[in-house]
C-alpha cells in the first residue's frame, strides 16, 4: 500500500465555531474551502472540518483526538493565542522527556499539545 497523503478530520456539532477557531484563533492558514468545509494548513499536515459531517451524524467517534503541533517557540505562541482570547488549559513547561509543551483546548474540547523543540533535543540531532 502506497499513502500518498492524509490529513485528520476534526467533527464537530457546531463546524462554523470550530472553523472559525482554527482560522482566526490559532491562526492556521487555509489549504482549500468547498461546499461542505475547510481544509487547513498545520505544517506538513492537513486538518480538516468538514461541515457535511458532524459529530453528532451517528457516523461514531467524537471529540477525542490530540492533535501535537511543533512550534519555534511555545512561549510566543502562548501569548498570541491569549491574545486571540484562547484560553491555555496547561502552561508551557519542559516535560521529562525534554520537549516544551503547552495545552490548549478547541472548542469541541480537543486537546491540542503545542510542542517545541529544544536545539538540544535528541529529535534534532543529525542521525546520517
Amino acid at each position: 500500500m502506497e499513502i500518498l497523503s492524509s490529513r485528520t478530520l476534526l467533527r464537530s456539532p457546531d463546524p462554523d465555531r470550530l472553523t472559525e477557531f482554527y482560522r482566526d484563533r490559532i491562526g492556521l492558514a487555509v489549504a482549500r474551502e468547498y461546499p461542505g468545509g475547510v481544509v487547513f494548513h498545520a505544517g506538513t499536515a492537513l486538518i480538516e472540518v468538514p461541515a457535511h459531517l458532524t459529530a453528532d451524524d451517528g457516523a461514531g467517534g467524537g471529540p477525542d483526538a490530540l492533535l501535537w503541533l511543533q512550534v519555534r517557540d511555545v512561549d510566543s505562541v502562548a501569548e498570541t493565542l491569549r491574545s486571540r482570547d484562547v484560553t491555555v488549559v496547561r502552561e508551557p513547561r519542559t516535560e521529562p522527556w525534554g520537549l516544551r509543551e503547552m495545552h490548549v483546548a478547541d472548542p469541541d474540547g480537543r486537546t491540542l499539545i503545542f510542542v517545541e523543540i529544544p536545539a538540544d533535543h535528541p529529535l534534532r540531532r543529525d542521525t546520517r
